[in-house]
């Protein structure tokens, strides 16, 4: 086997069948992702292989960006106002030693599929690919949605803030048989569930405005983000995703509650105990207006974020400097929340992503226990950022396996910035064709190849087309 050959992360015959046959045919839901909807819509070319693959200011690739630091690339280079051609060459420089390392193999994928350049990339080589590469990125096929639709990607959820009025996703309806695919919004109320930040009452102001409720009490909140749902709701969206970086279940009444939020609108210091309460009944309300709506409701869990205070400071969150989370009941607290729900029978679809494996296993025996209503409507998401490598998708893959009903599984997304990370989808593919390949080969399935065929199918695509309702 070569490098990234047609049968390469395919170790089986089996697998390269499977792979072959059933899945490499299949389309892409993109169910969540950070593309900018703006940019779909303008559908700009990009002026050079740095502004598509690394930065565009400090709006980039913090995966690329954090090998980059190791490799002692000076930030002017990284996220600073060093040149185009001189960040690429510092990016070639990066990944002559990254073997073994996910982004070695995407970044040379990425090349392929998209630019058919199976050079490798190196200090040597960087010079002509650059050259080639931006000769091909001023053509129509590397616009912003012929890059989406020659992908095979039928469904884009971005990630957008329930204040937004989705002015993008709007425009880009009227287009949507001529671009043969859909872009969603996908709500994500960050900046509601941050009522430590300096801008929390800001942000209350913004969402009363969109939404045509004064927001007063904690009940005001709720209703208008309520008012948000629904508009979402018509245009399309049927998701929502929430960062939980540490959790901790503390109940609390209305009149707490609404001493809490009048303490956020005037930037007063919360104690742990009002900011858990908060938070907490929160999460209670947004669970059952998903359920209401019957949205899917995704939940990020156990990342620590922002660890370098002083570069987060100059140059913003989502940068680089993050890691994964360890707070060590956090599936005990979580598992709280549902057992609540699950009583007043408020459990909306789940797709729970923890950024700490360890969390995976309690996860998923925690979630069976609130199955029903429908197939698999709590999922363990798809291995996430740290975990995205092969043996990460195998290890998520074997999980779900042993504990819950694989087939049932929605499979990949991108979660990216970048409109060349579609391969990723084609790399978890792979991983998920060799994972049935070693049951076949082991003796532990049939080798009824039409049936797990089937099933391949559908875990990269019929599954998330189905259980979104897309």
């Amino acid at each position: 086997m070569s490098f990234l050959d047609n049968n390469f992360l395919l170790e089986t015959t089996s697998a390269q069948k499977l792979y072959h046959d059933y899945a490499a045919k299949m389309p892409i839901i993109d169910f969540h992702c950070h593309l900018n909807p703006e940019e779909i819509y303008e559908n700009k070319n990009f002026a050079n292989i740095t502004k598509i693959w690394l930065n565009e200011g400090t709006y980039g690739d913090h995966y690329k960006w954090r090998l980059m630091r190791a490799n002692g690339v000076p930030e002017q280079l990284i996220t600073g106002n060093g040149s185009d051609y001189d960040k690429f060459m510092a990016w070639a420089a990066t990944i002559e030693k990254s073997m073994g390392n996910p982004l070695y193999e995407w970044t040379h994928l990425e090349l392929r599929r998209f630019f058919g350049i199976d050079t490798i990339l190196s200090t040597k080589t960087a010079p002509q690919i650059w050259e080639k590469a931006n000769e091909l990125l001023q053509a129509d096929s590397f616009r912003p949605r012929n890059l989406i639709k020659n992908s095979q990607v039928k469904v884009i959820c971005t990630t957008d803030d329930p204040a937004s009025e989705l002015k993008y996703h709007q425009l880009l309806q009227k287009s949507e048989v001529d671009d043969q695919f859909k872009v969603l919004p996908a709500m994500r109320p960050d900046k509601a569930l941050h009522i430590e930040a300096n801008e929390y009452g800001d942000y209350l102001l913004e969402l009363a405005r969109v939404s045509g409720i004064a927001i007063k009490s904690f009940n005001d909140l709720i209703v208008a983000l309520k008012q948000r749902f629904s508009f979402f709701n018509t245009m399309g969206g049927h998701l929502s995703d929430h960062s939980l970086e540490t959790f901790h279940f503390v109940e609390a009444t209305t009149s707490e509650l609404d001493e809490i939020v009048q303490k956020g609108i005037d930037n007063e210091v919360l104690t742990p105990k009002e900011h858990n309460q908060y938070v907490t009944m929160l999460i209670e309300n947004l669970m059952k207006l998903n359920n209401d709506f019957n949205w899917t409701m995704q939940f990020h869990l156990n990342a620590a974020r922002n660890l370098n205070k002083p570069q987060f400071a100059k140059i913003g969150p989502d940068t680089g400097f993050d890691a994964m989370g360890a707070q060590p009941d956090m599936v005990t607290e979580f598992q709280k929340l549902l057992v609540k729900l699950c009583q007043e029978g408020s459990i909306p679809k789940v797709i729970v992503y923890s950024l700490n494996p360890n969390d995976w296993l309690s996860l998923l025996t925690v979630m069976q226990s609130f199955q029903g209503n429908g197939e698999q409507r709590l999922q363990l998401g798809a291995a996430w950022w740290f975990n995205d490598t092969a043996e990460g998708m195998n290890r998520q893959l074997t999980t779900f396996a042993e504990q819950s009903l694989l087939a049932n599984f929605v499979g990949m997304l991108t979660d990216s910035r970048s409109f060349l990370s579609y391969p990723r989808h084609e790399y978890f593919r792979r991983v998920l064709c060799n994972y049935f390949g070693h049951l076949i080969e082991q003796g532990r399935v049939p080798d009824d190849f039409e049936t797990i065929g089937q099933e391949i199918q559908d875990i990269s695509f019929n599954n998330a087309k189905n259980y979104f309702q897309f």
